[in-house]
């Protein structure tokens, strides 16, 4: 035995593989939860994780659980539902949930827990699926600080920074902060490269003016080297999951009393996307997507001047 805490993982997809990898190459017992995808799961099996079928049997066995999950009803299921974490939970259980989720069920959520003598940290995630591989995510934390004291040499291990935001939920309220930032961008940069298309600036020649300029930055350089030079993988986040994260960023703002004319602008294009049935196309794809509401073959724009593309 190591001594180490027992370490719980469910949802081994994109981005909770590198972390629980590097969970695991940090010497802590892990055990995970299967899903459909059996690829992620194998592999965390052949480095020495257990596999359970229940979140309940988890719980039984951990100490700490992650939860990397892709909405909040996931999570309250994973959480509360007949099987879940809190039917097999022991006093003192950790729940650190890394999903994107909305504050209002993380508070609920932690409400749960609490009455059976556990506790929640909400530590959504910065940066890509590369840096979770790498052990270099960003987390955004929301916890007692005694608790976060406790679960950071396991945060330590798929981290390259920790920002302690506050008290629980305010990671999540900070994350969809980051993500309406992230995703309004998209939409901008959307509309941008298919308006510059219409007008005859094709994406390459925008792109060699914005990217040195002022206006240039790590998400623009992602998000055009999908436009211009057509890299599927250039930015792994699905349109869905950014629907989602605008819809709570909205749902956060009309609770707080809010006029949002940009949230609410910028959920319309990604709204639209999961409409058409492409909700599992990548972010920028929606260039592909508004450019086609616009009478526009983006993938032959970027072959072209800027026109070769229109559609008629």
């Amino acid at each position: 035995m190591t001594g180490k805490p027992v370490v719980g993982f469910i949802g081994v997809g994109l981005m909770g593989h590198g972390m629980a990898k590097n969970i695991l190459q940090g010497g802590y017992p892990l055990v995970i939860k299967g899903n459909r995808n059996r690829e992620p799961v194998e592999s965390l099996k052949s480095m020495g994780a257990e596999e359970v079928p229940t979140p309940r049997e988890m719980a039984e066995r951990c100490d700490i659980i992650h939860l990397c999950l892709s909405n909040s009803p996931l999570v309250e299921e994973m959480i509360a539902g007949p099987d879940g974490i809190l039917a097999g939970a022991r006093e003192g259980l950790v729940v650190i949930d890394t999903t994107t989720a909305d504050p209002n069920s993380t508070l609920a959520m932690a409400k749960l827990l609490a009455d059976k003598g556990c506790h929640m940290v909400d530590a959504p995630l910065g940066r890509t699926p590369k840096e979770a591989e790498e052990g270099m995510l960003d987390a955004l934390v929301g916890a007692e600080p005694e608790v976060l004291e406790r679960v950071r040499p396991v945060i330590e291990c798929w981290t390259g920074s920790i920002a302690h935001i506050g008290p629980v939920g305010m990671g999540h309220k900070m994350k969809l902060m980051m993500n309406f930032l992230s995703m309004s961008y998209a939409a901008l940069y959307t509309e941008a490269v298919v308006l510059a298309a219409k007008v005859g600036i094709p994406p390459a020649q925008l792109r060699e003016v914005i990217a040195p300029s002022r206006m240039g930055c790590g998400f623009f350089d992602t998000y055009m080297n999908y436009v211009v030079d057509r890299n599927r993988d250039a930015h792994k986040f699905v349109i869905t999951n950014a629907a989602k994260d605008l819809r709570y960023v909205n749902n956060m703002a009309t609770e707080a009393g809010m006029m949002t004319l940009m949230a609410s602008a910028a959920r319309q294009y990604f709204a639209h996307a999961e409409a058409i049935g492409a909700g599992q196309d990548y972010v920028p794809m929606l260039s592909n997507h508004v450019g086609a509401l616009n009478g526009l073959d983006m993938e032959e724009v970027t072959k072209g001047d800027g026109s070769d593309g229109a559609k008629g």
